[in-house]
């Protein structure tokens, strides 16, 4: 678990509160220690700077290689979902501006994150290392076939919509481990708590949403590619 220094000015630090007071809590976002987390990040570090004003803004907003940061409250939902207590080795699969991989970095004891785009996964790394996280570890990459070599993981974190769970995913969530990740079509998804119990998994959902597409070997097609 790492705690970043503030970076947050006076007026940024009111508008964070505001983004909990009035998005998060009344929405059942009631864990302390991500409400915590989620004042303590300075989302505005994470958007391209244009944006940083609407930063807390209850939508959201884009970011380079024509992805996006989800919302505030989508983003505290999926790490509240996660019930992490401070031990956990966790997989992100979509690292995007690295708002969410810092999040998580302040909740768990490491993390790991793949990110198909090269540039995403450069600029993110950077703004986490300014911010002094030293639990994190970045990668470029298939998100959907996971980071073999690290397995297994306590929990697995997907902020991309994929037609289905990665097989290759589920293959390295450890045993009583839980994953996190949006299921359906290109159009929109609902939000899938899988648990993995005696190898078998058990899922609930808890929200639709609607998340960029999952590319890749488990997930979907590149564009003008073939599916095998």
């Amino acid at each position: 678990m790492n705690t970043s220094p503030s970076r947050l000015t006076d007026d940024e630090q009111q508008a964070q509160e505001r983004m909990v007071r009035e998005q998060l809590e009344p929405r059942k976002i009631n864990d302390e220690r991500v409400l915590a987390a989620m004042r303590t990040v300075p989302r505005s570090y994470f958007v391209p700077r244009d944006l940083a004003i609407h930063a807390t803004e209850d939508r959201a907003l884009p970011i380079e290689c024509e992805q996006t940061i989800s919302q505030p409250y989508i983003v505290a939902l999926m790490t509240q979902a996660m019930e992490l207590k401070g031990t956990e080795r966790v997989l992100e699969i979509g690292t995007g501006s690295g708002y969410q991989t810092a999040i998580l970095a302040h909740l768990a004891q490491s993390v790991f994150s793949i990110e198909r785009h090269q540039a995403l996964a450069e600029v993110a790394l950077r703004r986490l290392k300014e911010l002094g996280y030293s639990n994190v570890s970045v990668f470029a990459g298939d998100g959907t076939l996971g980071l073999p070599d690290k397995a297994p993981f306590d929990r697995i974190l997907v902020t991309a919509g994929g037609p289905q769970t990665p097989p290759a995913l589920f293959d390295q969530l450890a045993e009583g481990g839980r994953m996190i990740i949006p299921v359906g079509d290109e159009q929109s998804q609902v939000l899938r708590v899988i648990q993995k119990i005696d190898g078998e998994a058990y899922s609930r959902d808890i929200s639709g949403c609607r998340f960029v597409k999952l590319v890749g070997a488990q997930g979907w097609q590149k564009p003008g590619s073939r599916k095998r």
